[in-house]
């Protein structure tokens, strides 16, 4: 029992990491799997829809870290930020609602608690996303 108690915590420990690791991708994902459903409902099968839902999370993911690395006004950087950051802190919400409502009782606990992994994870993907550095003027974008 005190086994399966420490395998549980462990368990939710790595699920912890992990939606930390993956918060920037969240973004990626939705877009990929919405052009992957819409694909694959106007006939492109299992293949068609799997590789249009691919091709558009790649797209959706370097053309954000391309738009954040070149941009230079802060204002835009943030808009760009919090493009990944939204749908991040959304997933965050509702994994961490998730996990609260087999351990916490309470609905107010759950939705407190919810809402504080939703900024933590929000906050982990602007810090990933806000990684690339500015373009500096004088430079350019590929190498000499």
């Amino acid at each position: 029992m005190v086994i399966g108690i420490l395998l549980s915590i462990a368990a939710i420990g790595v699920l912890c990491w992990l939606l930390f690791t993956l918060a920037i991708y969240a973004l990626p994902l939705f877009a990929g799997v919405a052009a992957g459903s819409w694909a694959y409902e106007m006939g492109a099968g299992w293949p068609g829809g799997i590789l249009v839902g691919l091709i558009t999370a790649g797209l959706t993911l370097g053309l954000g870290q391309f738009l954040f690395t070149i941009t230079r006004p802060a204002w835009l950087r943030l808009a760009v930020g919090l493009v990944f950051a939204a749908p991040a802190a959304l997933a965050g919400y509702h994994a961490v609602h998730g996990i609260a409502k087999h351990a916490v009782p309470s609905e107010t606990w759950q939705m407190l608690f919810s809402a504080i992994g939703a900024v933590a994870v929000g906050v982990t993907a602007w810090v990933r996303i806000a990684a690339a550095a500015p373009a500096r003027s004088g430079e350019r974008l590929a190498g000499a």
